[in-house]
């Protein structure tokens, strides 16, 4: 390695970077000396802080990059922080002569435990720089920190490959077509290409979501021209009546004016608005409904004699109905304009549905939307855990009669219950998501939305609408409240007698990883029957294979032996062939289970007849997120969700807290009947040695007609990689790259177009923030 003493002036010419090998590489090293909100932190031992270095003051804490400055071109900045906050991320200011300055800085999100890197182009007359190493108040550690000067050649692989990994505009491209697509396109647009690439390099590491608000984001949304709209509208050849049930108590006069005003402006036009009032005490509210229905005779009213709440009103509502469908409305709620054009438009594709609904978002007393809730298509396990589907739900008006409406008792989650009654059964083409937020659901003060925490009668309700849900459809199936208002966790019944699981554990040496895995393992797991199979890849290490030795002693472990190079998914299908269980569970060697009932969770799930593979929650060793499900398309083929978020966070709408079904979910601990695993051949052990066989898995499971799952329940650490390590060799990157292309390839109709994700959220991160 060379390193370099002092900064030298920029070279460009051909003959130099000819000159310069692939392998050498200048690094910066700074010293860094504190500028402004920032105090050394001293080891007395006394409070937790005294692990770190450093206390962050402000959410603007600053040092200046003393001693060395980068040679200017391509740079590699490398950043790994120990720090107590949630999340972090770090800035750099590079000073040209302008100052320092937003246009000539670099963000970085670190990553817990491990090194974060970016590429950094650095302009001529380096003066000074400057390295933000927070964005918010805490204590932190700097362990390592340096620039590394890279080659062109090197740095626009890299470039190229983060774009085709992570820009939405290149993630169907692959790698090696990425600069010159790019160029040309650059080039049609007169702009410079490096400034072309690097602005969107720049854009996937820069989230826009918690810098920009949801009207912001709104704002940069395009806008459907009334050209059109009327275009499709008359192209419409299915023309429903949609009959809007409005039940009434009381509302405020302007909450009620803002909520039939909206119905008032749809702009498809065949509705009826079904208003019954519940025996209103404010006169005003009256008033107003006589008046409404006598300006537009699509209104019609019944005013209830008695107050018999929201279920009793709603059903007074629903006789009133002569539409096909029925469109659920709050009386302090709004529709947006085209939300029944959207409806309609769906049906022109789908007219056999039953049940359709859309995303939603809240809108408060003085008419700001906040809280955007974009939903997954069809998720019945996510349904039973909460009632996503909620607003705007338009239901077919025939089967909402034949399951009885809504039912007294209910009152509070009266949806929920009626959305499971009447998804019972239906064939899950019948059930159609529209991926718009057609509906404001009101937060004001007193509202559900706003204060859904202080109605516990809302929770119970639901919970009561679950439980009845089960005890009509799985006999032994239980339901219990969630961490969360309005969830529910579900209990499913074990087989009797339990079936044997067999563990499938492939290793290699490194017996610190493995002892305390099969040690955990057999010692944290309460299932009565199973059987662990050690599938050794060679292992040549003394002590591992003593280790190993005294395992094949254990009554419930075996040991296997695969000498073969390494190849994740043909050890496991070894693994398979020899397992005596009727489950097999796909174990890493560097898992340790939290929770005792983890395995009988999972197998719960698992032997349930539509569910295919079964995933678990896992931590990193420091308590964050290492995996809550697998969401397609997110990196350029496949990402954690809800990865480094704190275990204690809720998650998009509560989701990390949920059972509920995804397409695929990481092998790292998955749970599969071995029937299942030997009907979709197993994992790919030609195409996917090393990288995405899970995810290739669970995609064939789900063709196969089988839906896979996530659980919260069964809790497990994983030391991600820790046996096999990180790919950080060219060997390793060019396998990798392979790897991915394959996937684009071979599942190419469904990587960018997950049911249990939206597109209206990002595809560069794995936090569920808009895209």
């Amino acid at each position: 390695m060379q390193t370099s003493s002092s900064p030298v002036p920029e070279v460009r010419s051909w003959m130099f970077w000819r000159g310069v090998k692939r392998s050498t590489r200048f690094v910066c090293r700074p010293r860094l000396k504190p500028l402004y909100q920032l105090e050394r932190l001293m080891p007395d031992g006394t409070d937790e802080s005294s692990s770190f270095g450093w206390r962050s003051m402000g959410n603007d804490p600053q040092f200046a990059w003393r001693r060395r400055m980068p040679l200017p071109g391509w740079n590699m900045l490398e950043v790994a922080i120990r720090h107590d906050q949630p999340s972090g991320s770090v800035r750099m200011y590079v000073d040209t002569g302008q100052g320092f300055n937003e246009a000539e800085s670099f963000y970085l999100a670190l990553k817990p435990g491990r090194i974060a890197k970016r590429l950094c182009y650095i302009g001529p007359g380096i003066r000074g720089i400057r390295f933000d190493p927070l964005e918010t108040e805490g204590c932190f550690s700097i362990d390592h920190l340096r620039l590394v000067w890279l080659t062109p050649w090197f740095a626009c692989d890299r470039l190229a490959q983060r774009l085709a990994n992570l820009h939405g505009q290149w993630l169907e491209t692959p790698k090696a077509n990425v600069l010159s697509r790019l160029k040309r396109l650059a080039r049609e647009q007169n702009t410079p290409w490096r400034e072309m690439a690097l602005k969107q390099y720049e854009e996937t590491f820069v989230r826009l979501c918690p810098r920009k608000s949801y009207s912001e984001w709104l704002a940069q949304q395009p806008v459907a021209s009334q050209a059109w709209l009327s275009s499709r509208l008359a192209a419409f050849a299915y023309r429903p009546t949609i009959s809007i049930l409005l039940p009434t108590y009381d509302p405020t006069p302007e909450a009620l004016d803002r909520c039939i005003e909206s119905v008032l402006a749809q702009r498809y036009t065949q509705w009826q608005l079904c208003i019954a009032d519940d025996a209103s005490t404010d006169r005003r509210i009256v008033e107003r409904l006589r008046r409404y229905a006598e300006q537009d005779s699509r209104i019609d009213v019944t005013f209830r004699p008695v107050n018999g709440h929201i279920c009793a009103a709603s059903n007074s509502a629903l006789s009133l109905a002569r539409g096909e469908y029925v469109a659920l409305l709050d009386h302090d709620d709004q529709l947006v304009p085209d939300a029944l054009f959207r409806v309609v438009d769906a049906l022109q594709q789908r007219p056999r549905a039953e049940l359709l609904y859309s995303d939603e978002d809240k809108i408060d007393d003085h008419g700001e939307r906040f809280d955007p809730h974009f939903k997954p298509a069809w998720n019945p396990d996510l349904l039973l855990g909460q009632n996503y589907l909620s607003h705007l739900g338009v239901y077919r008006t025939e089967r909402v009669k034949a399951v009885g409406g809504f039912r007294e008792g209910y009152e509070g989650s009266q949806d929920h219950d009626l959305a499971l009654r009447f998804t019972a059964g239906l064939d899950s083409d019948r059930i159609v998501r529209i991926p718009h937020v057609l509906y404001h659901w009101h937060a004001g003060q007193g509202s559900t939305a706003s204060a859904a925490a202080t109605k516990r009668y809302t929770g119970e309700a639901g919970l009561h609408a679950v439980q009845d849900h089960l005890s009509r459809h799985v006999r032994g199936a239980t339901a219990e409240p969630g961490r969360f208002p309005n969830t529910y966790r579900v209990r499913w019944p074990l087989p009797d007698p339990a079936p044997l699981v067999s563990l499938l554990i492939p290793t290699r040496d490194r017996v610190e990883i493995l002892r305390p895995c099969v040690e955990a393992l057999l010692e944290r797991t309460r299932y009565p029957r199973l059987e662990v199979l050690i599938l050794d890849n060679g292992s040549t290490c003394p002590e591992t294979l003593n280790f190993l030795g005294e395992l094949a002693e254990h009554p419930r472990v075996r040991v296997l032996h695969w000498p073969h190079p390494f190849n994740y998914s043909a050890i496991n299908n070894f693994g398979a062939r020899h397992a005596r269980g009727e489950l097999l569970g796909l174990i890493n060697n560097d898992v340790e289970p939290i929770n005792e009932d983890w395995l009988e969770e999972m197998v719960s799930q698992a032997c349930r007849e539509e569910i295919g593979c079964v995933g678990a929650k896992l931590y990193y060793p420091n308590g964050t997120v290492q995996h809550a499900g697998v969401l397609l398309g997110v990196g350029g083929v496949a990402g954690h969700a809800h990865k480094f978020f704190s275990r204690h966070e809720p998650g998009y709408f509560s989701r990390l807290h949920l059972a509920q079904n995804f397409s695929a979910v990481t092998a790292a601990c998955l749970v599969v009947r071995k029937s299942v695993f030997e009907a979709v051949g197993g994992l790919d052990e030609a195409n996917l040695a090393v990288a995405f066989n899970d995810v290739d898995f669970c995609l064939k499971v789900g063709e196969a007609g089988y839906r896979n799952l996530f659980t919260p329940f069964a809790e497990l650490y994983h030391h991600e990689s820790v046996s096999r390590g990180a790919d950080d060799t060219q060997a390793k990157r060019l396998r990798a790259s392979r790897e991915a292309e394959y996937m684009r390839r071979r599942w190419r109709h469904r990587l960018f177009d997950d049911p249990a994700y939206h597109p209206n959220l990002t595809l560069t991160y794995e936090d569920f923030s808009l895209r």
